[in-house]
């Protein structure tokens, strides 16, 4: 962002971008605690990744009232102003990814009560990686003013639709082997569909991020390769 001639005006954006950085470190926090706690059957972890929640919509809320109070005093232009309405949709977003998480989370004790089948473990762990670092990366690039890098995290959720698509196949593959297992993998699906959607929102923070970086929005189309629709057909 570009320095301004009255210093509180700068103080106001660079408040508002700290506000962001913190719901980006808690969001990555939150998605790491949930699947651990997942594959770990960790009820404690999981109830404080549900707890988490109400500081982010906290967070939220508090990011929203600033970037309001800014527009109605400041009325910024061009730059500044794609920089303030770009952090609250941004903010929803991550907002949303905490959302996700706890939703994650509230499923760990309900899996931990079934008979699991002990290959799922690495499917959901390695998904839930490609996510987190996805999570951790966005807010980073766009700290760094990395448009080109932007542009290529966008394309990366490609990767977690297919991941995702295996973890469907090979749960729906257990519960056919055996009906105990239709319990937890029901369960694991909703989390490992979670996940997937967590890639989305990243998705649309790089879009944003882009947008505010550049003044430009990135091409409407985007590699989607959720195969559930056909999966579910075959």
């Amino acid at each position: 962002m570009t320095e301004h001639i009255v210093t509180s005006f700068d103080d106001d954006l660079n408040e508002i971008d700290g506000l962001i950085r913190s719901m980006s470190e808690a969001a990555s926090a939150m998605v790491g605690q949930a699947t651990r706690a997942l594959i770990d059957s960790d009820d404690i972890l999981s109830q404080q990744v549900i707890s988490e929640d109400a500081v982010m919509d906290a967070r939220q809320r508090e990011l929203d009232d600033k970037a309001i109070t800014l527009i109605a005093r400041r009325q910024p232009m061009a730059a500044d102003l794609r920089a303030v309405v770009g952090a609250i949709r941004m903010a929803a977003d991550l907002e949303r990814i905490g959302d996700l998480a706890k939703n994650v989370a509230k499923r760990v004790s309900a899996v931990g009560e079934t008979v699991a089948p002990r290959h799922y473990s690495q499917s959901i762990e390695t998904m839930a990686e490609m996510v987190l670092e996805q999570v951790v990366s966005v807010i980073d690039l766009y700290g760094k003013r990395d448009v080109d890098g932007l542009r290529g995290l966008r394309t990366e959720d490609e990767k977690i639709d297919i991941q995702y698509t295996a973890i469907f196949r090979e749960l729906l593959t257990y519960m056919m082997e055996d009906p105990r297992n239709i319990t937890a993998c029901t369960h694991l699906l909703f989390c490992a569909k979670n996940l997937e959607r967590i890639g989305d929102h990243v998705t649309n923070i790089a879009e944003n991020a882009y947008y505010v970086l550049t003044g430009s929005q990135l091409p409407p189309y985007r590699p989607k390769q959720d195969e559930m629709t056909s999966a579910l057909a075959e």
